[in-house]
């Protein structure tokens, strides 16, 4: 179960019970501002979906190496085994995974450069699930959004005019078990906090999520299939001048059988050219950091962790 971290039910801002919509919406800023982090039911992707994503990316992780290493492409397709490490480390993550991004439409090239998607041609029916993936899971992410407006003073509606066609990744995770010559200190994910404006984590297949807590201590963030598990990133966090905080997360080697682990999150990304200024609600909260758009900070960050 969830422990510590709160648990929260999507259908009550969906549904048609106005307190229950305003006791969900300040449940959630309250748990981001506390915890960073939010379990969330009763969503609006379906439990079978997630059973048939899991089980294509499985087979996905266990295609060929040099299979694998063909579908490789700029932030889209196969990034292979310790190509990432964490902003602070040198170490590589131990990790492998495949990303997938918005589908570049004329109406989404109109507002953001997008990269074209990598397809695994040797899997049937894996840009079908993945791409209804994505639009659940970004739709659950663009509700979260319009449930914190109120919060920060905005209308409901401000951030969905800046996500919409926002540069979003959907990334499928394989922690492969931990290899015998894995670099002293190696982990699965290195502590470090999320880039975009919310993560919106499918239930993992195996243990190993942690939080680090505002006393230091690292606490288990785990909950039930599926379930997600939501949190704040660093746009968020500049955006509200940390009001909302982006709190240190990381996967650690498992305590137990050394078995594989596959997760996948979805990282909400607002449009390149949005100004992660600070709001005016939040504006006296701390002296504001200087202003960047989420573009730049986006490369910035991606040339930290060597996926640029």
């Amino acid at each position: 179960m969830s422990g510590i971290v709160p648990e929260l039910r999507l259908s009550d801002f969906t549904g048609p019970d106005p307190a229950a919509r305003e006791r969900f919406q300040a449940d959630l800023f309250a748990a981001l501002r506390r915890w960073g982090f939010v379990i969330l039911a009763d969503h609006n992707v379906p439990t079978a979906l997630l059973e048939k994503a899991y089980g294509l990316s499985a087979s996905l992780f266990q295609l060929p190496k040099p299979t694998k290493l063909a579908g490789a492409g700029n932030l889209r397709g196969y990034a292979p085994f310790g190509k990432e490490h964490a902003r602070n480390s040198q170490t590589p993550d131990l990790k492998e995974f495949w990303q997938i991004g918005r589908e570049p439409t004329p109406e989404a090239l109109a507002v953001e450069p997008l990269p074209t998607n990598v397809w695994p041609e040797a899997l049937p029916g894996f840009r079908e699930t993945f791409s209804a993936l994505y639009e659940g899971l970004d739709q659950t992410g663009r509700l979260l959004l319009s449930a914190l407006a109120a919060p920060l003073d905005l209308p409901e509606d401000w951030f969905e005019a800046r996500v919409r066609y926002g540069p979003s990744l959907l990334r499928l995770l394989h922690y492969p078990p931990v290899p015998a010559d894995a670099p002293a200190g190696a982990v699965r994910s290195a502590a470090h906090e999320d880039i975009n404006l919310l993560t919106i984590l499918v239930a993992a297949r195996g243990a190993g999520l942690q939080l680090l807590d505002r006393d230091g201590s690292w606490v288990a963030v785990e909950t039930d299939p599926g379930k997600l598990i939501v949190d704040s990133g660093d746009m968020l966090a500049r955006l509200t001048n940390g009001v909302i905080p982006a709190t240190t997360h990381r996967v650690v080697n498992p305590d137990g059988p050394n078995v594989s682990r596959y997760s996948m999150p979805f990282f909400l990304h607002p449009h390149s050219d949005l100004s992660l200024a600070a709001l005016p609600s939040c504006r006296q909260a701390r002296t504001p950091e200087p202003e960047i758009t989420a573009g730049a900070f986006l490369a910035q960050r991606l040339r930290e962790i060597g996926l640029a």
